[in-house]
């Protein structure tokens, strides 16, 4: 972290994403292009062509060393290739040639990067970083977030709770099947994520394997092609132009966008909750509010949440449109957009890192709570009006309004109307001995959806 950092991802927030680092800054980059080349290279060893010996146990150890201990100063030393090629992917291939110099590789040297184009290079490492990225560092974190709202719906399952529609008191709920509501919608985008493929292509300048057939005519290229995107765990694209189109990657985006979306959702409800009393948050020690008010405790888990779900989002969403689209069979505009995508998923970590403390924090008040839908006793006049249209009694909508409309209605007057009514005994008695509180339907019931 350097004070100077222009970005807050690797300034303010460094300590959060700090775990990105492996995955999508240029050193990352550099490592996944390494271990592709040299992927590609073990795998030309196996493929029984006339030219290409296959490599000994010792060699092949040899490219594991190369891939596993790539260092910061092995992607410097590409930088410094770099600034005389002009090409951040031919300085790779030299790097690992330039590697191979005074071994028993060195006359495998040629088929580094044989008969690839840099897009078949670029392609598979951006899929393997970008799935690598979700799942050992965004996707557990997402399920922390997930699990963390889930216990808390499964805890309040059967606590009543006043809801609201437009703002207004609204029937009443259970503060459990609220937050239940939340979880099954992420469990949904969430098992999207966990589906989701992962394309490669891998076909030449083109897409159409023009260098491979000028060179060995009778190899069976597609399948070969086939066969080495998929020991990379990546779903074979067949049929491209010299990119690979992206379509991927604007839906893992997409879904990331509505995954965010529904927490934003979420943390301004909390929110929200927090300002009506029905949650307080834990004091932590030390912690200033205001510079000016000594009693506030911020919602600012939530709100710093809020923030970062937009910037991530109006990033993904920029990637997901731009990616799809490119000129002809290739222009270059998607090359410095890719570099961008650890923006996004950085500050989705940084929003689902806030939120994550800001659950832990949270204490539900209970008598905050309850006090609410104690003064709303006209919360009871759709059930009455419902069992009213349930004997036909006339116009029990219109009466249950003129009742309660714009008045405040407490448990007196409600009970005196009720007595009024002409209905059978069993449901009068059970109107009778409603409350607000136990006004909630199968709300409690409703919360085992998300098991």
């Amino acid at each position: 972290m350097s004070i100077k950092s222009i970005s807050p991802i690797d300034g303010r927030y460094a300590r959060v994403t700090k775990p990105l680092e492996d995955f999508v800054s240029e050193f990352a980059l550099m490592k996944y292009r390494v271990i592709v080349e040299l992927e590609w290279l073990q795998f030309l060893t196996n493929a029984k062509l006339e030219e290409i010996r296959v490599l000994t146990p010792s060699e092949i150890q040899l490219l594991e060393n190369l891939k596993t201990n790539f260092s910061v100063s092995d992607a410097e030393r590409i930088k410094e290739i770099e600034r005389t090629t002009r090409h951040d992917v031919k300085a790779v291939e030299y790097f690992i040639r330039e590697k191979f110099k005074g071994s028993s590789l060195e006359d495998v040297g040629e088929f580094v990067h044989f008969a690839c184009t840099s897009e078949d290079i670029n392609n598979l490492a951006y899929a393997m970083i970008l799935r690598d990225a979700l799942k050992t560092q965004l996707q557990p974190l997402l399920l922390e977030v997930m699990t963390a709202v889930s216990s808390l719906a499964e805890l309040h399952k059967s606590l009543p709770m006043m809801a609201r529609t437009h703002g207004q008191p609204a029937s009443p709920t259970t503060l459990g099947k609220e937050l239940a509501v939340f979880v099954y919608r992420w469990q949904r985008q969430y098992k999207q994520l966990e589906a989701q493929e992962y394309l490669g292509k891998f076909a030449g300048a083109v897409g159409n394997f023009n260098a491979h057939t000028s060179a060995y005519p009778d190899a069976d290229w597609r399948n070969m092609a086939k066969a080495f995107v998929g020991s990379l765990g990546l779903t074979y694209n067949p049929l491209t132009t010299q990119i690979e189109s992206h379509d991927f990657i604007a839906e893992v985006f997409h879904t990331l966008m509505r995954f965010n979306s529904i927490t934003l959702g979420f943390a301004q409800d909390i929110w929200q909750y927090i300002s009506l009393g029905y949650f307080k948050q834990r004091v932590v020690a030390g912690e200033i509010g205001s510079s000016t008010m000594p009693h506030k405790v911020n919602p600012i888990d939530f709100e710093n949440a809020e923030a970062n779900l937009g910037m991530a989002n109006a990033t993904f969403g920029h990637l997901a449109s731009k990616l799809e689209v490119s000129r002809l069979q290739r222009d270059l505009s998607d090359s410095s957009a890719l570099r961008n995508i650890g923006v996004g998923l950085a500050h989705t970590m940084i929003a689902f890192s806030s939120l994550k403390a800001g659950i832990a924090k949270l204490e539900v008040n209970k008598v905050r709570i309850a006090a609410d839908l104690e003064h709303e006793w006209m919360l009871l006049a759709e059930p009455i009006q419902t069992v009213m249209r349930k004997y036909n009694v006339p116009n029990g909508y219109e009466r249950m309004k003129d009742l309660t409309r714009g008045e405040h209605v407490d448990a007196a007057s409600m009970r005196a109307f009720i007595q009024s009514l002409e209905i059978p005994d069993t449901d009068k008695n059970r109107l009778l001995e409603m409350r607000p509180e136990t006004y909630v339907g199968l709300a409690a019931d409703l919360v085992d959806e998300i098991r």
